[in-house]
C-alpha cells in the first residue's frame, strides 16, 4: 500500500492501570463543539490502526478533524489485563476513562466496529451526555442467552480456565497478510500487507505472533441478556448511524438463536436512527469500502452539526 494519505502517530496513555496504545491523527486538543474529537473503537481480534483506510478517505474529502483509535486492552500494543479472562464491563470502564482523558469537557463523535460497536452502543445508553453522534458498524449484539444456559456456560468457563490458550504463530509477516486475505477475500493485497505489520509482531524466535492476548479466546461466563441490551439502547440520546455490509452474514451458529426480527426489534428502540447498507462489503466494511463509508460518515457528521 502507498504511504498513508494522513499519517497517524502512536501515543500511550495509562488507563485504569494499563498502558493503552492509541493511534492519533491530528491534535485532539483542536476539537471544537461543531467538530468534536472522533473516537473509533475496533472489534474483536483487530487493532486501532485498522481505521487508517477510512481516515485516509476522510482526508481525501477534506475532513482532517482529530481522530483517536485506541487498541482495546489485550489487543494490539495495549497492555494485557493479566487476568485469565476478559469481561465486557471492563471495556466500558476503559472507554469511560479514555474519554475522561481525551475529551473531558466536550462530547465526542463515537464510532465502533463489531465488538466495538456493541460497546459504544452500551456506553452511549449509559453515558448519553458524553456522545454527540454515534456510529455503529456491524455491532449486532449477541443472541439472547436464556438462564437455563448458565450452568453449562459456567462449567465450560471453568474447564477453559484449566486449558492453556494459544494463538497460532506465523513464519513471516507475508503469511499474516495471507491469513487476513483468507478471512476477508475482499481485502486488497497491499492493504493486507500494511495491516499485517500492525496485526502481528516478531516474537524474537523467528516467527510472527498476533498482537492479542490468547485469553480472549476463553468463553465469557456472563450470559448475554437481550432485554438488558434493548433497555440500554433505548436510552441513547445521540443520533445513530447504523452501517452494515450488504454481503455481511451472521455466524452460522446464530441462525437458530438470533432471528432478524429480534435484531430489528432491538434497533427499533433507538430514537434517532439512520441506516446504511454498503454494496460489495462484508463484515470488515471499513476495509472493503473505506471511500463509501467515509462519504456516509462525513455526511452524517456535517449534517448533524
Amino acid at each position: 500500500m502507498p504511504a498513508p494519505r494522513r499519517a497517524g502517530r502512536s501515543e500511550t496513555l495509562t488507563v485504569r492501570g494499563l498502558r493503552y496504545h492509541l493511534m492519533v491523527w491530528g491534535d485532539p486538543a483542536s476539537a471544537q463543539p461543531n467538530s468534536p474529537l472522533r473516537v473509533m473503537m475496533h472489534g474483536w481480534m483487530d487493532v486501532g490502526a485498522s481505521f487508517q483506510f477510512v481516515v485516509d478517505e476522510l482526508a481525501a474529502l477534506g475532513d482532517d478533524g482529530p481522530v483517536v483509535a485506541p487498541d482495546w486492552r489485550g489487543f494490539g500494543r495495549t497492555q494485557a489485563s493479566g487476568s485469565d479472562s476478559y469481561w465486557f464491563p471492563d471495556y466500558l470502564g476503559d472507554l469511560d476513562a479514555l474519554l475522561d482523558a481525551l475529551s473531558p469537557e466536550r462530547p465526542v463523535d463515537l464510532l465502533g466496529h463489531s465488538m466495538g460497536g456493541n460497546v459504544v452502543m452500551t456506553y452511549a445508553g449509559v453515558r448519553p451526555q458524553r456522545i454527540r453522534r454515534l456510529v455503529n458498524l456491524e455491532g449486532f449484539g449477541l443472541p439472547d442467552a436464556p438462564a437455563e444456559q448458565a450452568p453449562q456456560r459456567l462449567a465450560q468457563w471453568l474447564d477453559e480456565l484449566k486449558t492453556p490458550q494459544r494463538l497460532r504463530p506465523y513464519d513471516t509477516v507475508a503469511a499474516v497478510a495471507q491469513r487476513l486475505q483468507q478471512t476477508n477475500p475482499r481485502l486488497a493485497a497491499d492493504k493486507a500487507a500494511w495491516l499485517a505489520g500492525h496485526w502481528a509482531a516478531p516474537d524474537g524466535q523467528g516467527q510472527w505472533q498476533l498482537c492479542a492476548d490468547a485469553a480472549h479466546k476463553r468463553v465469557n461466563p456472563v450470559l448475554y441478556r437481550a432485554s438488558e441490551a434493548a433497555a440500554i439502547w433505548q436510552r441513547i440520546e445521540a443520533p445513530v448511524l447504523w452501517v452494515q455490509g450488504q454481503q455481511s452474514r451472521p455466524p452460522a451458529a446464530w441462525h437458530s438463536r438470533f432471528l432478524r426480527e429480534e435484531f430489528e426489534a432491538r434497533l427499533g428502540g433507538v430514537r434517532q436512527l439512520q441506516r446504511v447498507a454498503l454494496p460489495d462489503a462484508g463484515h470488515m466494511l471499513h476495509h472493503d469500502q473505506p471511500r463509501a463509508l467515509a462519504a456516509f460518515l462525513q455526511d452524517f457528521w456535517q449534517r448533524a452539526a
